[in-house]
């Protein structure tokens, strides 16, 4: 079963048990999904590399959301959008600490022979491409940053 028909039949068994959380959350990424379809010049299938990425992005916006709405002291809506990062998390791989990252980033930069944050760059290519939906992007750029310098 594809990823994408996982979160079909899964929207359906959320409709079928009122949950309206996982159904917010899986019609949010399904729409993402849609539109990632007909962006372009023509329409096409995605790979599930990039319905994952979907995914990512979909609860970026929901962390982003949620330290705006801590800031606006609105307790209600930051339990709504974490309870929809909790939905959404459940179709990701499992993510990698801290501490896996951190020895995936000194094993590369051994291997690059970087010494400095001059090196980040390439680094950072490395590990990011290595690593996609498996860490955050901004969590190996603080762990690398931390290890160069």
């Amino acid at each position: 079963m594809t990823l994408e028909e996982r979160l079909s039949n899964d929207l359906k068994e959320a409709m079928r048990q009122n949950d309206e959380t996982r159904k917010l959350a899986i019609r949010a990424v399904k729409t993402a999904i849609a539109q990632a379809k007909v962006a372009g010049a023509e329409a096409r299938a995605l790979s599930e590399q990039e319905i994952l990425a979907i995914i990512a992005k979909q609860i970026k916006q929901r962390q982003e959301s949620i330290e705006e709405f801590t800031k606006g002291r609105r307790p209600d809506l930051v339990a709504k959008e974490q309870a929809e990062i909790e939905v959404l998390e459940a179709y990701l791989p499992k993510q990698l600490s801290e501490a896996e990252i951190r020895a995936r980033a000194q094993a590369v930069i051994a291997e690059l022979g970087v010494t400095d944050l001059k090196g980040l760059g390439p680094v950072m290519k490395r590990l990011t491409a290595d690593l996609k939906g498996l860490a955050d992007g901004g969590t190996i750029n603080r762990i690398v940053r931390e290890l160069l310098s």
